[in-house]
């Protein structure tokens, strides 16, 4: 982490002239759908709401939530208040859906996020929990590139300009002391920018040499012959970094706080009986996905993006700072004002509740 944060604090406003940020981490058969859980809703309301909106993708890294549905965790803590579901297919349809009140509570990606949150100058949303860290790689075809220094002046794919895995990518070519336009791609490595869901038919086809992308995708490349040169966890310390939060209006925070808590509930028990069933916790996510798009992944698909995933319930705040500094690197974002982005009081009260340790907010914390 970058130790002096004085630039965001300061918070210059974000090009608005960039998609900055679509979740091009959710890609893989996702498409947008409605759904409902299977369990009925039992008890009392929580905070008198007839129903709670939640939100997610398609996606392995939101495994959490996938999971949380198909097990009826998130039904079961709110009582009598139903849950119903919302499936997105980018980060921008989420954003949009929480600002409109039309979803509660979602689950996007760090870029998203701190997009959402920059725009709006720091009054649409709050980050109120950790979901997922990793499951990020740079997947390349063996016949063309046999080293890291080899990806110089090849093509290589991310899934949208500006989104987590482009910023990360663009930071990492910096780093080897190449240089690429953020916007137009070109340089000493070609950014091809492309949607995972058609990701994998470029890498087939030899359109592109290789794509820093998260999973499936990455384990679909592999599938078709690639090979991981680099995982991202790699690059962070303890090898983790955040890939998927918790993000709730600030409106709705402020009404019904006893609804965001009993999210957060479902949410580290979802993530526990995960950490200790971690087949049946595939499965079940893997069934909800072929539930919200029709498609499930295969075994050889399946298995290897599943275990390069890690739910957690801490943000990983520090790592999302770090992200935004490697955006504004890039080119891609101006310093942005991240004070405030956090509130992890409820998720504070729920981990001591079930006898866990709090998480931080690397000082960017409300209130």
């Amino acid at each position: 982490m970058p130790a002096n944060r004085s630039p965001f604090r300061r918070g210059l406003a974000v090009a608005a002239v960039l998609p900055l940020l679509a979740l091009g981490a959710c890609g893989y058969g996702s498409q947008a759908k409605d759904d409902a859980s299977d369990v009925v809703p039992v008890g009392a309301k929580t905070d008198g709401l007839d129903t709670v909106r939640i939100g997610y993708f398609g996606n392995l890294t939101h495994a959490t939530p996938l999971v949380a549905h198909r097990k009826g965790f998130f039904q079961q803590e709110l009582g009598g208040t139903e849950a119903s579901y919302h499936v997105f297919g980018a980060g921008p349809s989420a954003i949009e859906a929480l600002n409109s009140g039309s979803v509660d509570i979602a689950w996007i990606g760090p870029s998203p996020a701190i997009n959402g949150y920059t725009r709006s100058e720091g009054k649409n949303l709050r980050i109120v929990g950790g979901s997922a860290s990793g499951g990020v790689k740079l997947v390349v075809d063996p016949k063309r590139i046999g080293s890291l220094e080899d990806v110089k002046g090849k093509r290589i794919a991310t899934p949208q300009l500006g989104n987590t895995q482009d910023v990360a990518f663009l930071h990492w070519i910096s780093e080897q002391g190449w240089t690429a336009d953020p916007q137009s791609g070109k340089g000493d490595v070609s950014v091809v920018r492309s949607d995972n869901r058609v990701t994998p038919g470029a890498f087939a086809s030899g359109s592109i040499d290789g794509a820093w992308v998260p999973e499936p995708t990455a384990s679909k490349l592999v599938a078709e012959g690639g090979e991981v040169l680099l995982d991202e966890s790699s690059l962070w310390p303890d090898d983790k970094f955040v890939i998927t939060n918790i993000v709730v209006s600030q409106t709705f925070l402020a009404e019904h706080p006893e609804a965001v808590e009993a999210v957060l509930r479902a949410s580290v028990k979802t993530n526990a009986w995960i950490d200790a069933h971690p087949a049946d916790a595939k499965q079940a996510a893997n069934a909800q996905l072929e539930e919200d798009s029709g498609k499930a992944l295969p075994a050889e698909i399946l298995d290897p993006a599943w275990k390069s995933i890690q739910v957690t319930d801490d943000p990983l705040a520090a790592t999302l700072e770090t992200q935004a500094a490697h955006a504004v690197d890039a080119g891609l974002l101006e310093s942005p004002l991240l004070d405030g982005i956090y509130d992890l009081r409820p998720l504070n009260a729920v981990l001591k509740q079930a006898g866990k340790p709090a998480v931080d907010d690397a000082g960017l914390g409300a209130g």
